[in-house]
């Protein structure tokens, strides 16, 4: 007895099948001074706007990184109060920068204004060191 093949349903055949999915796209990493910028940001408060951003790569006899120089803006009560806060944390701030390490976190200049509004504007300067 032989068996028919014909008579057995077959779910898919060759020409049928589709062709794999592509992997999907990943997401890129981001880059050390985003990294930065968001955990300034969680310390800073909701109401700071970051003016601007300056990288320059540093280096020693025994050590490779990158000093990155922030100005914040602060704008209204409840923002010069979190800046003000932002300025007594910043210093001894345990930053968790994977692969990094802060070697020196500094306030360098603080202009603040009360009338029409109060505003407070903040530079600060972070130390990033390679962990290598």
């Amino acid at each position: 007895m032989l068996l028919d093949l014909h008579a057995f349903e077959t779910k898919a055949h060759a020409e049928n099948v589709p062709p794999p999915l592509a992997p999907p796209a990943l997401a890129p990493r981001p880059s050390t001074a985003e990294r930065l910028l968001r955990a300034v940001r969680e310390i800073s408060g909701p109401h700071a706007e970051v003016v601007s951003h300056d990288e320059t790569p540093w280096a020693s006899i025994t050590f490779s990184g990158a000093r990155h120089r922030l100005v914040l803006r602060f704008a209204g009560s409840d923002a010069v109060s979190d800046g003000e806060s932002f300025i007594a944390v910043l210093p001894e701030h345990e930053f968790k920068l994977r692969g990094r390490l802060v070697a020196d976190a500094a306030v360098t200049r603080v202009d603040h204004e009360v009338l029409p509004a109060p505003l407070m504007e903040v530079e600060c300067e972070i130390l990033l060191l390679d962990d290598n």
